[in-house]
Protein backbone atom coordinates (compact mmCIF):
# COMPACT_ATOMS: atom_id res chain seq x y z
CA UNK A 1 0.00 0.00 0.00
CA UNK A 2 2.82 2.54 0.70
CA UNK A 3 4.63 1.54 -2.60
CA UNK A 4 1.37 2.89 -4.15
CA UNK A 5 1.01 5.69 -2.47
CA UNK A 6 4.52 6.11 -3.51
CA UNK A 7 4.05 5.66 -6.87
CA UNK A 8 0.71 7.76 -7.40
CA UNK A 9 2.77 10.48 -5.38
CA UNK A 10 5.56 10.70 -8.10
CA UNK A 11 2.91 10.44 -11.22
CA UNK A 12 1.45 13.34 -9.93
CA UNK A 13 4.33 15.03 -9.25
CA UNK A 14 5.38 14.57 -12.65
CA UNK A 15 1.74 15.40 -14.32
CA UNK A 16 1.87 18.82 -12.61
CA UNK A 17 5.03 19.90 -13.80
CA UNK A 18 4.36 18.68 -17.04
CA UNK A 19 1.40 21.28 -17.31
CA UNK A 20 3.28 24.04 -16.21
CA UNK A 21 5.71 22.95 -19.72
CA UNK A 22 5.27 24.68 -23.03
CA UNK A 23 2.85 23.19 -25.12
CA UNK A 24 3.68 20.79 -27.86
CA UNK A 25 3.23 22.28 -30.98
CA UNK A 26 2.10 20.07 -34.54
CA UNK A 27 2.50 21.48 -37.57
CA UNK A 28 0.09 20.04 -39.76
CA UNK A 29 0.85 19.50 -43.63
CA UNK A 30 -1.14 21.76 -45.77
CA UNK A 31 -1.86 20.48 -49.24
CA UNK A 32 -4.11 23.75 -50.22
CA UNK A 33 -5.34 26.93 -48.65
CA UNK A 34 -9.00 26.40 -48.95
CA UNK A 35 -8.97 23.08 -46.52
CA UNK A 36 -6.51 24.82 -44.78
CA UNK A 37 -8.93 25.31 -41.61
CA UNK A 38 -10.67 21.93 -41.80
CA UNK A 39 -7.32 20.29 -41.70
CA UNK A 40 -6.06 22.18 -38.90
CA UNK A 41 -5.90 19.52 -36.40
CA UNK A 42 -5.06 16.61 -38.80
CA UNK A 43 -7.34 14.35 -40.82
CA UNK A 44 -9.23 12.77 -38.14
CA UNK A 45 -9.80 16.47 -36.65
CA UNK A 46 -8.99 17.27 -32.74
CA UNK A 47 -8.65 13.78 -31.13
CA UNK A 48 -7.01 13.94 -27.50
CA UNK A 49 -5.42 11.22 -25.95
CA UNK A 50 -6.31 8.95 -23.20
CA UNK A 51 -5.72 5.90 -21.33
CA UNK A 52 -9.12 5.21 -19.76
CA UNK A 53 -11.63 2.93 -21.18
CA UNK A 54 -14.90 2.28 -21.89
CA UNK A 55 -17.36 -0.82 -20.16
CA UNK A 56 -15.63 -3.87 -21.79
CA UNK A 57 -12.07 -3.22 -21.83
CA UNK A 58 -12.57 -0.69 -25.29
CA UNK A 59 -9.92 1.92 -25.91
CA UNK A 60 -11.28 5.21 -25.52
CA UNK A 61 -11.15 7.72 -28.47
CA UNK A 62 -11.64 10.99 -27.70
CA UNK A 63 -12.65 13.13 -30.80
CA UNK A 64 -13.86 16.69 -30.23
CA UNK A 65 -15.67 19.03 -32.47
CA UNK A 66 -16.53 22.49 -32.84
CA UNK A 67 -18.20 24.91 -35.84
CA UNK A 68 -14.58 26.86 -36.15
CA UNK A 69 -12.94 23.75 -38.22
CA UNK A 70 -16.76 22.52 -39.61
CA UNK A 71 -17.98 25.65 -41.14
CA UNK A 72 -14.80 28.64 -41.12
CA UNK A 73 -14.34 27.82 -44.97
CA UNK A 74 -16.50 30.84 -44.93
CA UNK A 75 -13.54 32.32 -44.56
CA UNK A 76 -12.25 31.44 -48.17
CA UNK A 77 -15.16 33.14 -49.37
CA UNK A 78 -15.03 36.08 -47.55
CA UNK A 79 -11.25 36.27 -48.23
CA UNK A 80 -11.78 35.81 -52.21
CA UNK A 81 -14.81 38.03 -52.46
CA UNK A 82 -12.51 41.02 -51.54
CA UNK A 83 -10.55 40.43 -54.03
CA UNK A 84 -12.88 40.25 -56.81
CA UNK A 85 -15.70 43.17 -55.17
CA UNK A 86 -12.82 45.57 -54.60
CA UNK A 87 -12.81 48.40 -57.22
CA UNK A 88 -10.67 48.60 -59.91
CA UNK A 89 -8.28 51.57 -60.96
CA UNK A 90 -8.96 51.63 -64.83
CA UNK A 91 -6.65 53.34 -66.55
CA UNK A 92 -9.35 54.85 -69.05
CA UNK A 93 -10.23 57.05 -65.91
CA UNK A 94 -7.34 58.91 -66.08
CA UNK A 95 -6.89 60.39 -69.83
CA UNK A 96 -10.34 60.59 -71.67
CA UNK A 97 -10.65 62.14 -75.33
CA UNK A 98 -13.33 63.50 -77.71
CA UNK A 99 -12.88 64.23 -81.22
CA UNK A 100 -13.62 67.87 -82.17
CA UNK A 101 -14.88 67.58 -85.90
CA UNK A 102 -14.78 71.08 -86.75
CA UNK A 103 -10.75 71.39 -85.79
CA UNK A 104 -10.58 67.35 -86.85
CA UNK A 105 -8.30 66.47 -83.57
CA UNK A 106 -8.94 64.96 -80.37
CA UNK A 107 -8.90 66.95 -77.28
CA UNK A 108 -9.00 66.59 -73.45
CA UNK A 109 -12.51 65.93 -72.73
CA UNK A 110 -11.69 66.55 -69.11
CA UNK A 111 -9.46 68.72 -66.91
CA UNK A 112 -9.52 66.07 -64.05
CA UNK A 113 -7.38 62.81 -64.01
CA UNK A 114 -10.40 61.32 -62.70
CA UNK A 115 -11.22 58.97 -59.82
CA UNK A 116 -8.87 55.86 -58.61
CA UNK A 117 -11.21 53.22 -57.14
CA UNK A 118 -14.92 54.22 -59.15
CA UNK A 119 -15.59 54.88 -62.65
CA UNK A 120 -16.86 58.15 -64.61
CA UNK A 121 -19.19 58.48 -67.53
CA UNK A 122 -16.39 59.22 -69.83
CA UNK A 123 -15.06 56.58 -72.38
CA UNK A 124 -11.09 56.88 -73.32
CA UNK A 125 -12.08 58.21 -77.27
CA UNK A 126 -12.42 56.22 -80.14
CA UNK A 127 -9.16 54.34 -81.33
CA UNK A 128 -6.93 55.59 -78.59
CA UNK A 129 -5.13 53.06 -76.11
CA UNK A 130 -4.07 53.01 -72.40
CA UNK A 131 -2.34 50.47 -70.52
CA UNK A 132 -1.49 50.57 -66.91
CA UNK A 133 -0.66 48.32 -63.15
CA UNK A 134 -1.60 48.74 -59.74
CA UNK A 135 -0.43 46.79 -56.45
CA UNK A 136 -2.24 46.16 -53.88
CA UNK A 137 -1.41 44.83 -50.58
CA UNK A 138 -3.80 43.29 -47.95
CA UNK A 139 -3.18 41.91 -44.03
CA UNK A 140 -6.72 41.41 -42.97
CA UNK A 141 -6.81 42.00 -38.78
CA UNK A 142 -10.84 41.77 -37.56
CA UNK A 143 -13.51 39.22 -39.11
CA UNK A 144 -17.23 41.01 -37.88
CA UNK A 145 -15.54 43.02 -35.44
CA UNK A 146 -13.09 39.88 -33.95
CA UNK A 147 -9.01 40.25 -33.26
CA UNK A 148 -7.98 38.80 -36.62
CA UNK A 149 -5.29 37.48 -33.51
CA UNK A 150 -7.96 36.03 -30.97
CA UNK A 151 -10.55 34.14 -32.53
CA UNK A 152 -12.14 31.55 -29.59
CA UNK A 153 -13.84 28.42 -30.34
CA UNK A 154 -14.73 25.81 -28.02
CA UNK A 155 -14.82 21.97 -29.14
CA UNK A 156 -16.79 19.65 -27.12
CA UNK A 157 -16.79 15.77 -26.85
CA UNK A 158 -18.61 13.56 -29.61
CA UNK A 159 -21.87 12.08 -27.69
CA UNK A 160 -21.80 14.81 -25.04
CA UNK A 161 -25.49 14.23 -23.98
CA UNK A 162 -23.87 10.92 -22.33
CA UNK A 163 -22.04 13.79 -19.86
CA UNK A 164 -19.30 12.19 -17.35
CA UNK A 165 -16.31 12.52 -19.40
CA UNK A 166 -18.04 13.91 -22.41
CA UNK A 167 -18.52 16.82 -20.70
CA UNK A 168 -14.94 18.25 -21.07
CA UNK A 169 -14.31 20.40 -23.39
CA UNK A 170 -11.35 22.17 -25.65
CA UNK A 171 -11.30 25.50 -25.83
CA UNK A 172 -8.85 26.91 -28.51
CA UNK A 173 -7.93 30.93 -28.85
CA UNK A 174 -6.70 30.88 -32.58
CA UNK A 175 -4.38 33.46 -34.57
CA UNK A 176 -4.71 34.03 -38.07
CA UNK A 177 -2.72 35.93 -40.21
CA UNK A 178 -3.93 36.32 -43.55
CA UNK A 179 -1.85 38.45 -46.30
CA UNK A 180 -2.88 38.75 -50.12
CA UNK A 181 -0.54 40.89 -52.37
CA UNK A 182 -1.96 41.46 -56.25
CA UNK A 183 -0.95 43.05 -58.73
CA UNK A 184 -3.17 43.92 -61.34
CA UNK A 185 -2.66 45.11 -65.26
CA UNK A 186 -4.67 46.45 -67.44
CA UNK A 187 -5.59 47.25 -70.96
CA UNK A 188 -8.45 49.64 -72.28
CA UNK A 189 -8.99 50.48 -76.29
CA UNK A 190 -11.65 53.10 -77.06
CA UNK A 191 -13.23 51.37 -80.20
CA UNK A 192 -15.36 54.45 -80.78
CA UNK A 193 -15.73 57.88 -79.42
CA UNK A 194 -18.57 56.69 -76.97
CA UNK A 195 -17.18 53.19 -76.27
CA UNK A 196 -14.59 50.89 -75.06
CA UNK A 197 -12.83 47.51 -73.80
CA UNK A 198 -11.17 46.69 -71.04
CA UNK A 199 -9.28 43.89 -69.56
CA UNK A 200 -7.66 43.33 -66.13
CA UNK A 201 -5.33 40.45 -65.50
CA UNK A 202 -4.44 40.11 -61.84
CA UNK A 203 -1.66 38.11 -60.43
CA UNK A 204 -1.81 36.94 -56.84
CA UNK A 205 -0.18 36.04 -53.95
CA UNK A 206 -1.94 34.97 -50.84
CA UNK A 207 -0.23 33.60 -47.77
CA UNK A 208 -2.23 32.39 -44.37
CA UNK A 209 -1.26 31.07 -41.19
CA UNK A 210 -3.48 29.75 -38.21
CA UNK A 211 -2.55 28.94 -34.71
CA UNK A 212 -4.79 26.97 -32.71
CA UNK A 213 -3.74 27.40 -28.82
CA UNK A 214 -6.30 24.32 -27.51
CA UNK A 215 -6.92 23.88 -23.64
CA UNK A 216 -8.48 20.94 -22.35
CA UNK A 217 -11.22 22.40 -19.52
CA UNK A 218 -12.30 19.58 -17.44
CA UNK A 219 -16.02 19.73 -16.37
CA UNK A 220 -16.94 16.08 -16.13
CA UNK A 221 -13.89 14.49 -15.19
CA UNK A 222 -11.07 14.41 -12.52
CA UNK A 223 -8.17 12.10 -13.51
CA UNK A 224 -5.97 13.78 -16.21
CA UNK A 225 -5.37 10.60 -17.91
CA UNK A 226 -9.02 10.14 -19.37
CA UNK A 227 -8.18 13.37 -21.92
CA UNK A 228 -4.56 14.94 -22.14
CA UNK A 229 -2.18 16.01 -25.03
CA UNK A 230 1.22 13.85 -25.21
CA UNK A 231 4.01 15.95 -24.86
CA UNK A 232 7.11 15.94 -26.81
CA UNK A 233 8.71 14.16 -24.02
CA UNK A 234 6.05 11.85 -23.80
CA UNK A 235 4.76 13.36 -20.47
CA UNK A 236 0.73 14.29 -20.33
CA UNK A 237 -0.19 17.82 -20.52
CA UNK A 238 -3.47 19.92 -20.82
CA UNK A 239 -2.32 22.36 -24.16
CA UNK A 240 -1.04 21.78 -27.59
CA UNK A 241 -0.21 24.10 -30.22
CA UNK A 242 -1.33 22.99 -33.75
CA UNK A 243 -0.04 24.84 -36.78
CA UNK A 244 -1.00 25.09 -40.34
CA UNK A 245 0.45 27.63 -42.94
CA UNK A 246 0.48 27.26 -46.57
CA UNK A 247 0.88 29.99 -49.77
CA UNK A 248 0.51 30.26 -53.27
CA UNK A 249 1.05 32.78 -56.03
CA UNK A 250 0.12 32.72 -59.57
CA UNK A 251 -3.00 34.09 -62.05
CA UNK A 252 -6.40 35.26 -60.67
CA UNK A 253 -9.57 35.75 -61.98
CA UNK A 254 -9.76 37.70 -65.28
CA UNK A 255 -12.33 40.73 -65.65
CA UNK A 256 -13.13 42.05 -68.98
CA UNK A 257 -15.37 45.06 -68.70
CA UNK A 258 -17.26 47.05 -71.60
CA UNK A 259 -18.45 50.55 -71.14
CA UNK A 260 -20.27 52.97 -73.34
CA UNK A 261 -21.27 56.74 -72.86
CA UNK A 262 -24.96 56.46 -73.22
CA UNK A 263 -25.66 60.50 -72.40
CA UNK A 264 -23.57 63.85 -72.57
CA UNK A 265 -24.56 66.73 -71.52
CA UNK A 266 -22.92 70.37 -71.05
CA UNK A 267 -21.78 69.43 -66.94
CA UNK A 268 -22.30 66.05 -66.63
CA UNK A 269 -22.52 62.21 -68.37
CA UNK A 270 -24.06 58.97 -67.69
CA UNK A 271 -22.66 55.57 -68.42
CA UNK A 272 -23.58 51.79 -68.66
CA UNK A 273 -21.21 48.79 -68.46
CA UNK A 274 -20.32 45.39 -67.38
CA UNK A 275 -17.46 43.55 -66.54
CA UNK A 276 -17.39 39.43 -67.19
CA UNK A 277 -15.22 37.47 -64.09
CA UNK A 278 -13.77 34.45 -65.97
CA UNK A 279 -12.38 32.00 -63.14
CA UNK A 280 -9.18 31.45 -64.28
CA UNK A 281 -7.45 32.04 -60.75
CA UNK A 282 -7.26 28.37 -58.59
CA UNK A 283 -9.36 28.50 -55.94
CA UNK A 284 -8.21 25.92 -53.85
CA UNK A 285 -5.21 28.24 -53.82
CA UNK A 286 -7.44 31.26 -52.52
CA UNK A 287 -6.19 33.09 -55.78
CA UNK A 288 -9.66 33.24 -57.58
CA UNK A 289 -13.24 32.52 -56.80
CA UNK A 290 -14.03 28.96 -58.73
CA UNK A 291 -17.03 30.96 -60.60
CA UNK A 292 -17.81 32.95 -63.09
CA UNK A 293 -19.30 36.34 -62.32
CA UNK A 294 -21.24 39.35 -64.48
CA UNK A 295 -21.80 42.61 -63.18
CA UNK A 296 -23.80 45.25 -64.70
CA UNK A 297 -23.26 48.76 -63.62
CA UNK A 298 -24.29 52.31 -64.20
CA UNK A 299 -22.17 55.39 -63.90
CA UNK A 300 -23.23 59.51 -63.36
CA UNK A 301 -20.35 61.81 -63.26
CA UNK A 302 -20.33 65.89 -63.90
CA UNK A 303 -17.65 68.38 -63.75
CA UNK A 304 -18.60 71.89 -61.64
CA UNK A 305 -15.24 73.85 -61.84
CA UNK A 306 -12.13 72.19 -60.07
CA UNK A 307 -14.43 69.24 -58.66
CA UNK A 308 -16.22 66.46 -60.46
CA UNK A 309 -18.35 64.51 -58.35
CA UNK A 310 -19.05 60.66 -59.05
CA UNK A 311 -21.91 58.00 -58.45
CA UNK A 312 -21.85 54.25 -59.45
CA UNK A 313 -23.85 51.33 -58.69
CA UNK A 314 -23.89 47.65 -59.77
CA UNK A 315 -24.56 44.54 -58.70
CA UNK A 316 -22.80 41.03 -59.14
CA UNK A 317 -24.12 37.92 -59.76
CA UNK A 318 -22.24 34.72 -59.12
CA UNK A 319 -21.82 31.20 -60.13
CA UNK A 320 -21.39 28.02 -57.64
CA UNK A 321 -18.02 27.36 -56.01
CA UNK A 322 -16.81 25.11 -53.71
CA UNK A 323 -15.23 27.52 -51.84
CA UNK A 324 -19.11 28.33 -50.44
CA UNK A 325 -19.55 24.77 -50.18
CA UNK A 326 -16.91 22.27 -48.96
CA UNK A 327 -14.17 22.67 -50.19
CA UNK A 328 -12.10 19.44 -49.04
CA UNK A 329 -15.59 17.38 -50.24
CA UNK A 330 -16.06 19.15 -53.55
CA UNK A 331 -19.75 20.01 -52.90
CA UNK A 332 -19.87 23.60 -54.92
CA UNK A 333 -22.88 26.11 -54.13
CA UNK A 334 -23.43 29.29 -54.71
CA UNK A 335 -21.40 32.69 -53.90
CA UNK A 336 -23.21 34.86 -52.30
CA UNK A 337 -24.75 37.77 -54.90
CA UNK A 338 -23.89 41.58 -54.14
CA UNK A 339 -24.74 45.13 -54.67
CA UNK A 340 -22.05 47.49 -54.76
CA UNK A 341 -21.67 51.38 -54.81
CA UNK A 342 -19.23 54.09 -55.31
CA UNK A 343 -20.00 57.93 -54.27
CA UNK A 344 -17.24 60.33 -54.05
CA UNK A 345 -15.44 62.96 -55.68
CA UNK A 346 -11.99 63.92 -57.54
CA UNK A 347 -10.58 67.25 -57.22
CA UNK A 348 -8.96 69.13 -60.16
CA UNK A 349 -5.81 71.06 -58.24
CA UNK A 350 -3.69 71.64 -60.98
CA UNK A 351 -2.64 70.61 -64.68
CA UNK A 352 -0.64 67.89 -63.25
CA UNK A 353 -2.17 67.18 -59.63
CA UNK A 354 -5.61 65.49 -58.95
CA UNK A 355 -6.82 64.39 -55.56
CA UNK A 356 -9.98 61.94 -55.05
CA UNK A 357 -12.10 60.49 -52.16
CA UNK A 358 -14.68 58.19 -52.44
CA UNK A 359 -16.49 56.40 -49.93
CA UNK A 360 -17.80 52.73 -51.22
CA UNK A 361 -19.99 50.01 -50.36
CA UNK A 362 -21.27 46.23 -50.45
CA UNK A 363 -24.38 44.74 -49.86
CA UNK A 364 -23.82 40.97 -49.39
CA UNK A 365 -26.85 38.64 -49.81
CA UNK A 366 -27.90 35.52 -48.22
CA UNK A 367 -23.74 34.97 -47.00
CA UNK A 368 -22.05 33.11 -43.93
CA UNK A 369 -20.70 35.36 -40.86
CA UNK A 370 -19.34 34.66 -37.90
CA UNK A 371 -20.78 35.67 -34.61
CA UNK A 372 -19.65 35.99 -30.83
CA UNK A 373 -21.35 34.23 -28.19
CA UNK A 374 -21.16 32.42 -24.96
CA UNK A 375 -20.62 28.68 -24.29
CA UNK A 376 -22.37 26.66 -21.69
CA UNK A 377 -20.80 24.04 -20.54
CA UNK A 378 -23.55 21.00 -19.60
CA UNK A 379 -22.26 21.67 -15.84
CA UNK A 380 -25.10 24.65 -15.85
CA UNK A 381 -22.57 27.24 -14.75
CA UNK A 382 -19.25 27.16 -16.21
CA UNK A 383 -18.76 29.63 -19.60
CA UNK A 384 -16.40 30.16 -22.22
CA UNK A 385 -16.09 32.32 -25.55
CA UNK A 386 -17.08 30.74 -28.44
CA UNK A 387 -18.31 31.80 -31.74
CA UNK A 388 -21.34 30.25 -34.02
CA UNK A 389 -21.93 31.23 -38.14
CA UNK A 390 -25.22 32.24 -39.22
CA UNK A 391 -26.71 33.36 -43.01
CA UNK A 392 -27.16 36.53 -42.85
CA UNK A 393 -27.17 39.77 -45.38
CA UNK A 394 -25.11 42.96 -44.61
CA UNK A 395 -23.48 46.07 -45.67
CA UNK A 396 -19.78 46.74 -45.48
CA UNK A 397 -18.72 50.43 -46.07
CA UNK A 398 -15.40 51.71 -47.00
CA UNK A 399 -13.49 54.80 -47.12
CA UNK A 400 -10.91 55.71 -49.86
CA UNK A 401 -8.38 58.76 -50.77
CA UNK A 402 -5.81 59.31 -53.27
CA UNK A 403 -4.09 61.42 -55.76
CA UNK A 404 -2.81 61.02 -59.44
CA UNK A 405 -0.04 63.26 -60.57
CA UNK A 406 1.16 63.64 -63.79
CA UNK A 407 5.13 63.59 -63.89
CA UNK A 408 5.43 64.18 -67.59
CA UNK A 409 3.81 63.45 -71.14
CA UNK A 410 0.58 60.78 -70.61
CA UNK A 411 1.69 59.13 -68.13
CA UNK A 412 -0.57 59.07 -64.32
CA UNK A 413 0.99 57.71 -60.66
CA UNK A 414 -2.26 56.76 -58.78
CA UNK A 415 -1.23 56.62 -54.60
CA UNK A 416 -4.56 55.85 -52.53
CA UNK A 417 -5.61 54.19 -49.32
CA UNK A 418 -8.36 52.50 -48.71
CA UNK A 419 -9.73 52.24 -45.35
CA UNK A 420 -12.60 50.33 -43.43
CA UNK A 421 -15.67 52.45 -41.88
CA UNK A 422 -17.09 49.56 -39.63
CA UNK A 423 -16.37 46.14 -38.93
CA UNK A 424 -18.71 43.84 -40.54
CA UNK A 425 -17.34 41.05 -42.86
CA UNK A 426 -13.65 40.20 -43.28
CA UNK A 427 -11.93 43.63 -43.48
CA UNK A 428 -8.18 45.26 -43.68
CA UNK A 429 -7.57 48.19 -41.50
CA UNK A 430 -6.11 50.28 -44.49
CA UNK A 431 -5.51 49.00 -48.07
CA UNK A 432 -2.45 50.87 -49.60
CA UNK A 433 -2.45 51.06 -53.47
CA UNK A 434 0.20 52.18 -56.25
CA UNK A 435 -0.52 52.59 -59.87
CA UNK A 436 1.00 53.62 -62.93
CA UNK A 437 -1.13 54.56 -66.07
CA UNK A 438 -0.27 55.13 -69.78
CA UNK A 439 -2.46 56.41 -72.78
CA UNK A 440 -1.52 56.95 -75.63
Amino acid sequence: MKRLAVAVACLLATSAGAWAQEPFNVAVPVTNLATLFTGLYGPSGLIVDSLATLPGEQPHTAHFTSAFQADFTQFNTALVGQLVTLPRPSPASGFTFHFDPTLGVFERSTESFGPILAERADTIGAGRLSFGFAFQRFSFDSIEGLDMGRIPAVFTHDDAALRGGREDVVTTVNAIDAQVSQFTTFVTVGVTDWFDIALAVPVVSTSITVVSDATIKRIGTVNELTHFFRQATGEVGNRRLFTAEGSASGLGDLVIRAKATVSRRAHSGIGVGVDVRLPTGREMDLLGTGAAGVQPFAVWSGTFGRISPHVNAGYQWNGSSVLAGDPAAGVAEDLPDQVTWVAGADVHVNRRLTVAFDVLGRYMIDTRRLARQDFHALDGKTVFPNIGFTTDSFSAWSGAAGLKFNPFGQVLVDLNLLFKLDERGLRDKVTPLIGVEYAF
